[in-house]
């Protein structure tokens, strides 16, 4: 009698043990991104290659893929008039940890594809530059997609120019060859040599960095001296905007555990027919989100919601984003035809 009692405690007792368990690995999921950094730990040493799934079976680097199979290995996720969101699967060998981790949870990059004629492009940021969100700059503007762009300091302050409403707000940093900018309403992005070539004022942009791609050839420093500047070869999150010759504005960025280096993520942009690019913040800092049939969705690096005393957890706000939202329907003005 006792010992059937003890086994009824003991399954209770387990079980709610279950329960709270899985709790709090879906409380740390949402606030930590805990599938997606547990790859990063097992590839961010990594020496080999990220590999792209490719739409017919294999594997293979993006160096070694076609401009072709690396348009047919894109998954569409969601797709309306003037924006497309698609996916690559993607894998770096690293051990069987790092197998054991992506087999589990997968690794990913998303191709944001949006089209001028339908969306407009402008700067988003909270008055005096207060860090935020992207989850936040979606919800107050109704935005349909936003993406981080400026670096910031440690206080929050971004670094580089930051252009509104043709007012430049921020000034700039020294050297950092990278923009993004709208003038006379088309979006622009890749080196800042841009600014020079495209006619009239700057009604909306950033400076970002570094630049890696024009008219289709990614520049030699980021293959050859990837450290010298910038940590090039680090494997970790990044975010990519780029346009092609037609004005089709192109972002590329990790997803859950889709971690690059500066020439792999332009690697990719190249065979998706990007003609010129840059990056944008990115690492733990990275965060985007996209409105969808279902909803909005929202991808953050790191933790963005949760003050920490510990380091590698701590909050992740940026100052500045890049936001699209639709373009107001035409109003056609006229006399009205006569009733017949």
């Amino acid at each position: 009698m006792v010992t059937s009692k003890f086994r009824g405690c003991f399954k209770w007792v387990l079980l709610a043990g279950l329960v709270l368990g899985l709790g709090a690995y879906l409380v740390a999921e949402s606030l930590f991104n805990v599938d997606s950094n547990l790859v990063a730990l097992s590839v961010r040493h990594a020496t080999t290659p990220l590999k792209v799934r490719l739409k017919l079976g294999g594997w293979r680097p993006p160096a070694e893929v076609s401009p072709a199979e690396m348009q047919n290995a894109l998954i569409e996720r969601h797709a309306e008039p003037g924006l497309k969101w698609q996916s690559l699967r993607v894998v770096r060998d690293n051990g069987l940890l790092a197998k054991a981790a992506q087999g589990i949870f997968g690794a990913e990059v998303h191709v944001i594809t949006i089209y001028p004629e339908l969306f407009e492009f402008t700067m988003s940021f909270l008055p005096k530059f207060e860090v935020t969100t992207a989850k936040e700059r979606m919800e107050s503007e109704g935005s349909w997609f936003v993406i981080n762009s400026n670096f910031h300091e440690p206080n929050g302050k971004p670094l580089g120019w930051v252009t509104h409403e043709g007012q430049q707000v921020h000034g700039p940093f020294p050297e950092w060859s990278g923009t993004f900018f709208v003038k006379d309403g088309r979006p622009y992005c890749g080196p800042k040599s841009l600014l020079d070539e495209v006619p009239g004022p700057v009604e909306e942009g950033c400076q970002v960095y570094p630049s890696v791609m024009k008219n289709h050839t990614v520049f030699s420093y980021v293959e050859l001296q990837p450290n010298r500047f910038f940590d090039g070869k680090r494997i970790t999150y990044r975010g990519l905007a780029g346009m092609k010759r037609d004005g089709t504005i192109i972002f590329i960025a990790s997803g859950d555990g889709g971690l690059m280096t500066v020439m792999e993520v332009a690697e990719i942009a190249r065979k998706l027919d990007v003609q010129h690019a840059t990056l944008l913040d990115g690492g733990r800092a990275l965060q985007y989100s996209i409105r969808t049939a279902d909803g909005p969705w929202h991808f953050h690096a790191s933790n963005t919601q949760v003050q920490t005393s510990w380091e590698a957890l701590e909050k992740q706000q940026s100052p500045v984003y890049i936001a699209v939202r639709r373009r107001a329907p035409r109003i056609i003005t006229g006399t009205a035809p006569p009733n017949p």
